[in-house]
C-alpha cells in the first residue's frame, strides 16, 4: 500500500497506531472506490495534464514547500511602525530557500486599500515564480461578509442574518460581491463560507454560522460556493475566488460552549448532520476545505484519516485541497498530546489527509516534512497527492498564467469599476432589511411620522456592534474608528434620527461598552438623565446586545445578558413609556426576565454597515419584515435545545405517580418572525402521497397576503417522520422559498424535494427510508404522506 509503512508500536502514539492501521483497512476496502463514484468536480484533461507537468518538474523541496502556508507577518519588516514594509531577508529565507506555496492574513492587522494588497501580492507573485519552477503562491484572507480586510470594500450582513432572511439569492449576491471586490486586489482565495452548525448557543462563532439547521445550511452554503466560484469549478473567472469551506466539521458544537475545545457527536449524527453541508458544497463545487481545530470524542479532527480521506475525498470522490486551521498540526503535539514531537505531529496529520499546513510561522515544518519522506514515514506517493492538489486548485484559478495577475494597481482598477459602488451599498442595505427579524409587537410598529424617540443602549450608536468580528480587523474592535472614513455609514440612533428628524430623536447612551475589555460594559456618565429625557417621548429605542469579538477572544461562562444592560431596560420601563428592544448580537443573550417590559423586540443579528438605514426603514413601515430566527432562542441557562429535538424532550404529565417533568420552554423558536402584513395559508397539495426512495415529491400552498402593503413571506415545508426504527427528530426542515406578495394578492407556492431526503442513518451507517407515514407541514397546513418500498 502506497500510503503506509507501519512504525514500530514501541516508539509510536497508540492513536497514531490505530489511526495508521486504520488507514491500512480502508485503503484495501477503498482502493477501488473513486472509480464507482461520479467525480465531485467534472475531470479537465488540460488542467491535469499541465498540473502533472509541473509535479514532474519540482523536486522534494519544493514540492514539500508548497505544502507549507506562512503569514505574512513572517515576511513583514516590524522595524517600520507607520507603514507596511516587506522584510527582504524574510523573503528570500521563505521563497529562496523553502519554496512556500501560500501567504495568507492581513498585513499590520488591519484592512488594506487594493492598491496596496495589489502591489503585495503581486510581488510575492514574481518572487515565488522565480523560486519555484513558474509556480506562483497562493494567497488566503479571512474576507467574511464582503471583501470585510479591503479598505472601502462593501460590507455585508453576517452568515447568521443572511441565515434569518431565508433567501438563496443574498449568499450568492454576498459572495459575488465579495469576489468581485476581492479579485480587485488580486486576492483569489478566501476563508469562506463558514459551514458550522450553530447549535451551541454559548459558542463564540455562532454569528459566523448560517443557523442551527442542515437544510438551511446546506442550500445557503451552496449558493455561497456559486457566488464565489461560478458555475465551472475548473475555469474560476477572473472576478472570481476559489471558496474555502470550514471548519469540517462539528466545529460548532463544542460541549464546553469554548472554541476550539472538544465536541461530543455520535458517528450517526455526524454523517446525518454535520457532513451533510459540506457534502453539498463540495459537489457544488468547492475548491478548498479548512478543517475544524477541535477534537470529537478523543480523535483531533486534524488526524483524522476517515473524516479527512475516506468521507472526503473518496466517498465524494473529490480532488480539492484540504488546509489546516491556524497552527492546528503544532496542536497535536503541544495542546491534543497525541504526538510526542512536532515532527511526529507533522506525520499524524499529512497522512490523514491534510495537503496543506496554515503553520503559520515556522519553516522548519518543511525541514521535519522532508525527513518524514527521508524515513519513509510519510509516503512519496502522499506528497505528490497533496501537491498535486495545491497546483490543481492554482490551475483551476488561473494563477498559472502570469497575465491573470501581473497588473499595476490603475491597470487592475480599471477591470473593477463598481468596487465599492453605490450599486453594491443599495444591494447591502436590501440585504440588512430582509435579514432582520420582528420577534414581537404589541401593536407599536410601524412608527407614526412625528413620534418622538428616545434611543439608548450600548450598541445604539456603535458601528462596531452592528458588524460583529471579522470587519476591517480580526476582533473588528476599529469598526467605530475606520468605518466612517470609508463611507457614510449611520449606526442606528443616526439613521433614526435622519429617518424621523433630529427634532425628534434623542440619545442617552446609559451604558456602553468598556474600551478596555469588550466583553464588558458600564454604566454610562449621562445615566442620570433617562428620566427627563424620556419624559419628552412618545417611545424609547433600546439597542442591546453584544460587542464585537471572534473566536477564542468571545468565550463567556455566561449566556444572560449584561446584568447593566438589564437594569438599563428596567430603568426605562419605570419611566411608563414603551420600549422597542433592539437586538444586535452574535449569539442569542438570555433576556427573559426583561423581555416583558418591552412592547416590540427586533432582532438585527449583525447587519453590517448598512444595518441603520435598514433598521429605520423598517421601523416606520417603509418597508415589511420579512425575517426569521435561524437559531432556537433560549430562554433559560439551563435549557438549550434545537428545533429538531427528540419527542421525548418535550413530554408532560405521564400516567401514573411519575412526574416526568420534560416541557420545552423557548424564547423564539427556530423559523419564528413576525410581519406588519397578515398571511395566510390555505390549499396545501403533496404529489404523490404515496412513494418510493426514487421518487421526487412535489408540495404546493395558496400563500394570500391579507395586509395593506407589499411583504415578503418565507415559506417552510418541514416534515415529521411518525414511526421509525430509530427515534426521529420531531420536525426537519426539508424546503423553503421566499414569496413577494403584493396587498391582497395570493399566489400558489411550489416546494420540490427528493423522497430520498426523508432518509436517516440507521445503526449500520445506512442512509434508509423506511417504509411509513410522515406529515409533511406548512405553517398550518399538513398532510399525512406514505413511504413505501421499492418493488
Amino acid at each position: 500500500m502506497p500510503y503506509i509503512q507501519i512504525m514500530n508500536k514501541s516508539i509510536m502514539p497508540r492513536l497514531f497506531y490505530a489511526i495508521v492501521c486504520a488507514m491500512s483497512l480502508s485503503l484495501l476496502s477503498c482502493s477501488t472506490s473513486n472509480e464507482r463514484v461520479q467525480r465531485a468536480i467534472p475531470l479537465d484533461s488540460e488542467i491535469e495534464s499541465k498540473v502533472e507537468q509541473l509535479l514532474g518538474q519540482l523536486s522534494l523541496d519544493e514540492k514539500i514547500g508548497q505544502m507549507c502556508e506562512l503569514t505574512i507577518d513572517v515576511i513583514t519588516d516590524r522595524s517600520v511602525r507607520d507603514s507596511f514594509v516587506l522584510n527582504e531577508e524574510a523573503l528570500r529565507l521563505v521563497f529562496d530557500k523553502y519554496k512556500v506555496g501560500s501567504i495568507l492574513n492581513v498585513p499590520q492587522g488591519v484592512a488594506q486599500r487594493p492598491e496596496v494588497w495589489n502591489a503585495l501580492i503581486r510581488r510575492l507573485n514574481l518572487l515565488s515564480m522565480e523560486a519555484c519552477s513558474d509556480v506562483p503562491q497562493i494567497y488566503g484572507v479571512d474576507q467574511i461578509h464582503g471583501a470585510s480586510y479591503t479598505w472601502g470594500a462593501t460590507i455585508f450582513p453576517q452568515e447568521v442574518g443572511q441565515a434569518a432572511s431565508f433567501n438563496r439569492q443574498i449568499p450568492r449576491r454576498v459572495s459575488e460581491i465579495a469576489a468581485y471586490e476581492s479579485r480587485a486586489c488580486l486576492i483569489p482565495w478566501v476563508y469562506s463560507p463558514v459551514m458550522d452548525l450553530g447549535r451551541q448557543p454559548l459558542w463564540s462563532r455562532m454569528w459566523e454560522s448560517y443557523g442551527e439547521d442542515v437544510y438551511l445550511n446546506c442550500a445557503m452554503a451552496r449558493e455561497a460556493v456559486l457566488g464565489y466560484q461560478g458555475d465551472d469549478p475548473n475555469h474560476i473567472g477572473p472576478d472570481k475566488v476559489a471558496a474555502c469551506l470550514k471548519h469540517y466539521m462539528a466545529y460548532g458544537v463544542p460541549v464546553s460552549g469554548k472554541d476550539r475545545t472538544p465536541s461530543s457527536v455520535t458517528e450517526r449524527d455526524m454523517r446525518e448532520k454535520y457532513f451533510q453541508p459540506f457534502r453539498t458544497a463540495i459537489q457544488a463545487g468547492a475548491l478548498s476545505l479548512m478543517v475544524n481545530s477541535g477534537v470529537n470524542n478523543g480523535i483531533p479532527f486534524h488526524a483524522n484519516y476517515k473524516y479527512l480521506t475516506t468521507w472526503l475525498k473518496e466517498e465524494l470522490n473529490w480532488d480539492g485541497m484540504i488546509v489546516t486551521d491556524w497552527a492546528d498540526i503544532n496542536n497535536l503535539f503541544s495542546r491534543d498530546h497525541i504526538a510526542s514531537s512536532k515532527k511526529e505531529a507533522i506525520g499524524i496529520a499529512i497522512n490523514a489527509g491534510i495537503d496543506m499546513s496554515m503553520v503559520p510561522y515556522e519553516v522548519e515544518f518543511c525541514d521535519m516534512l522532508k525527513e518524514l519522506v527521508d524515513e519513509g514515514t510519510v509516503p512519496m506517493s502522499r506528497i505528490d497527492d497533496a501537491v498535486r492538489r495545491i497546483l490543481r486548485l492554482k490551475a483551476r484559478l488561473g494563477l498559472l498564467d502570469r497575465s491573470t495577475w501581473d497588473f499595476s494597481s490603475p491597470e487592475l482598477a480599471s477591470q473593477f469599476p463598481l468596487f465599492g459602488s453605490e450599486d453594491f451599498a443599495k444591494e447591502a442595505e436590501q440585504m440588512a432589511e430582509e435579514c432582520m427579524v420582528l420577534l414581537k409587537n404589541e401593536d407599536i410598529l410601524p412608527l407614526k411620522e412625528g413620534t418622538k424617540l428616545l434611543v439608548c443602549g450600548p450598541n445604539a450608536d456603535n458601528l462596531r456592534g452592528m458588524n460583529g468580528g471579522w470587519t476591517y480587523t480580526w476582533q473588528g474592535d476599529r469598526t467605530s474608528e475606520l468605518a466612517p472614513q470609508m463611507g457614510h455609514y449611520l449606526t442606528f440612533q443616526q439613521a433614526l434620527a435622519e429617518r424621523f428628524g433630529q427634532q425628534n430623536v434623542a440619545f442617552v447612551e446609559g451604558v456602553h461598552w468598556d474600551e478596555r475589555d469588550f466583553n464588558l460594559d458600564r454604566m454610562a456618565d449621562d445615566w442620570s438623565r433617562i428620566p427627563a429625557a424620556a419624559r419628552n417621548a412618545d417611545l424609547i429605542v433600546c439597542c442591546l446586545g453584544e460587542n464585537s469579538y471572534c473566536e477564542t477572544p468571545g468565550n463567556i461562562n455566561d449566556l444572560d445578558l449584561s446584568q447593566n444592560q438589564k437594569e438599563l431596560v428596567r430603568t426605562l420601563a419605570k419611566t411608563g413609556k414603551p420600549i422597542l428592544l433592539v437586538l444586535a448580537e452574535g449569539r442569542p443573550r438570555l433576556l427573559s426576565d426583561v423581555e416583558p417590559l418591552c412592547k416590540a423586540v427586533v432582532h438585527t443579528f449583525l447587519p453590517g454597515n448598512y444595518g441603520g438605514t435598514a433598521l429605520a426603514r423598517l421601523l416606520a413601515g417603509d418597508a415589511d419584515f420579512s425575517g426569521r430566527m435561524p437559531y432556537t432562542y433560549p430562554k433559560h441557562p439551563g435549557a438549550f435545545v434545537t428545533y429538531d429535538y427528540k419527542p421525548c424532550e418535550s413530554v408532560g404529565q405521564m400516567d401514573g405517580n411519575y412526574n416526568y417533568d420534560a416541557v420545552l420552554d423557548v424564547q423564539w423558536p427556530f423559523g419564528y418572525g413576525l410581519h406588519y402584513a397578515s398571511v395566510s395559508y390555505s390549499n396545501m397539495t403533496v404529489s404523490p402521497e404515496t412513494f418510493t426512495a426514487a421518487d421526487s415529491i412535489t408540495v404546493t400552498v395558496d400563500v394570500t397576503n391579507a395586509g395593506e402593503q407589499v411583504t415578503k413571506e418565507s415559506v417552510l415545508l418541514f416534515s415529521s417522520d411518525l414511526v421509525a426504527s430509530i427515534t426521529p427528530d420531531i420536525r426537519r426542515l426539508r424546503a423553503f422559498e421566499k414569496v413577494v406578495l403584493k396587498p391582497g394578492e395570493t399566489k400558489t407556492v411550489t416546494l420540490c424535494f427528493g423522497a430520498k431526503d426523508l432518509s436517516f442513518v440507521d445503526m449500520q451507517d445506512r442512509w434508509v427510508l423506511e417504509p411509513g407515514d410522515f406529515r409533511l407541514m406548512i405553517a398550518d397546513q399538513n398532510v399525512v404522506v406514505t413511504a413505501i418500498e421499492n418493488n
